[in-house]
């Protein structure tokens, strides 16, 4: 993301009824999940157990499984991303399927099914559908044909074209007629023209970028190397890089979040056979990085921030051991309260 994962959300489903406006001006009650904070759990490779979770943060209540629960089956995939887009949200799984929901009630609206091999991200432009895929494995599990995959309608279908990107795709953002590509094996930033559907541009950028991300007013691209990582911000008129802040922060899983006042929190983790996993807090006014470790750990998989409330989610997997779980902190780094979650917990999206 990631969520996007591409961020968290929770929602609550309160006593009474709650009321919010439509496109026409009036009011209309409220769905049990447009707000509070959505938790993805990403499931086990084998079981594709993976779920969202949905929790009322003010009263702590988790509600568990609430794709199974409101549309009768369970989600049987790898869920990779959430995106949400108005009253539609994307659930990408990466054992090859779109899964689209009312984002207010959870209720099935369509699907893409067919057609896509490792799906990563989503974006929406027009009334198409952007997917990036690693594409299959070949016989050394390399991904020599990664790809854009194309889908005509927000509601899913059928794949209609397929555009050639470079290896391991990762996330998308849509802006104005083009959808930009994180390709992060081969460190790439593409940009694909939505209404031709080709690619129209590639710059090779250092690190292996892995998410775009809002600071501000100004689009930036994350990407993480073995010892440092790079913030990349994109001229979006030409989408050519304007500046590159970079810093020494090693191990950076590729996992962030956005906190308050230009904070961004960056999981990292040294991986077998120490496993010793960390959250950094980083800032960078005026392009002068600061960088603070703010919690250490062992096991940790996904991050989220609530702006709203000042809380920052990080996630154990447990090393896919059974279930995981979240531990809520302060701005400070100091421990909130712990929730049991689902199988591979990796991401959040606040609403």
């Amino acid at each position: 993301m990631k969520i996007k994962l591409h961020q968290s959300i929770w929602a609550f489903a309160l006593i009474f009824i709650l009321f919010a406006c439509d496109d026409s001006g009036s009011e209309r009650p409220l769905g049990a999940y447009e707000t509070g904070i959505l938790i993805m759990n990403e499931g086990a490779f084998g079981s594709n157990d993976g779920e969202v979770y949905h929790l009322e943060p003010a009263s702590g209540f988790l509600k568990p499984n609430i794709f199974e629960m409101e549309n009768n089956r369970p989600f049987a995939g790898l869920l990779e991303d959430m995106v949400m887009e108005g009253e539609r949200l994307y659930l990408v799984a990466n054992t090859g399927k779109v899964e689209i929901v009312n984002s207010g009630d959870f209720k099935s609206r369509g699907a893409v099914a067919g057609g896509l091999d490792q799906p990563r991200s989503l974006a929406i432009n027009g009334n198409k559908l952007f997917i990036s895929d690693y594409g299959p494995y070949d016989g050394s599990y390399n991904t020599p044909d990664s790809y854009i995959a194309v889908v005509n309608g927000l509601d899913g279908g059928a794949v209609g074209k397929k555009i050639q990107v470079s290896n391991k795709p990762e996330d998308l953002y849509s802006i104005g007629k083009f959808v930009l590509v994180a390709g992060s094996e081969e460190k790439s930033l593409q940009v694909i023209d939505a209404e031709t559907e080709t690619l129209t541009k590639t710059l090779v950028v250092a690190g292996s970028p892995t998410q775009f991300f809002i600071l501000g007013t100004q689009l930036w691209l994350f990407a993480p190397a073995s010892d440092k990582v790079y913030f990349h911000r994109i001229n979006t008129s030409n989408f050519d890089l304007t500046e590159t802040v970079e810093m020494a922060i090693p191990d950076a899983t590729g996992k962030m979040a956005i906190g308050n006042n230009g904070k961004i929190y960056l999981l990292t983790s040294t991986g077998w056979p120490t496993y010793e996993d960390a959250v950094a807090s980083v800032s960078i006014p005026n392009s002068q990085p600061i960088v603070k470790e703010l919690i250490k750990g062992s096991g940790f998989y996904g991050i989220g921030f609530d702006q709203n409330r000042g809380e920052l989610y990080v996630t154990n997997a447990k090393g896919f051991q059974g279930n995981g779980n979240v531990t809520v902190y302060n701005e400070s780094g100091t421990v909130l309260k712990t929730l049991d979650l689902g199988r591979g917990p990796s991401g959040f999206m606040m609403r």
